[in-house]
């Protein structure tokens, strides 16, 4: 019961969002309007996911399903078309560039080969993504689901597969993706 309530007072937030604001002009370069379109994806998203931080920037077309866990740090930025699963925590100051997309805990079975796989139904992943503080995620970076951590002050290059956790202060790229150094030791 108390679930449904608090569904039904999302719903008219979800109905703005995905109705109207979702395809507002983009935030940066449009002046006035692109701010306003910024600020009323904001004000819909803080209504929609579990927490919302401060002055935080929500791009044209990114998506976060029915916002169902997700907690979104101060200061942080989701990129013109990502894509979010439930359940995910993003720390403050997080930078995503355009295009990321973060795979749900979920994927399909394919362990009984007697049966056709899109029959088998789901596997579920343990585990919850986690996304620190300080972290720039390059465009088009896809992190696949499972309980992944990303590290504070890290950064993932443009492109990247994230298929396993990255440590703080790490700077990783590639497919599949591998650390190319750290930020917080001297460069030779």
């Amino acid at each position: 019961m108390i679930a449904m309530n608090l569904l039904n007072k999302k719903i008219p937030w979800y109905i703005l969002y995905y109705g109207f604001a979702y395809h507002l002009p983009e935030t940066r370069g449009n002046g006035i309007i692109g701010k306003l379109s910024g600020f009323l994806r904001y004000q819909c998203v803080r209504h929609i996911i579990k927490s919302c931080g401060t002055h935080v920037n929500i791009h044209r077309h990114a998506f976060f399903g029915k916002g169902q866990d997700i907690e979104l740090g101060s200061y942080s930025d989701m990129g013109l078309d990502c894509h979010l699963p439930n359940d995910i925590k993003i720390g403050d100051y997080v930078m995503m560039a355009p295009g990321c997309f973060v795979l749900p805990q979920h994927t399909h079975d394919i362990s009984d080969l007697t049966t056709p796989m899109n029959q088998q139904g789901r596997v579920w992943k343990p585990g919850r993504t986690v996304i620190g503080n300080d972290v720039w995620i390059g465009r088009e970076v896809m992190i696949t689901g499972g309980g992944h951590s990303i590290g504070n002050h890290s950064v993932i290059g443009a492109r990247a597969v994230v298929s396993k956790s990255i440590p703080d202060w790490a700077i990783a790229a590639g497919n599949p993706i591998r650390i190319i150094r750290y930020r917080n030791q001297s460069q030779k």
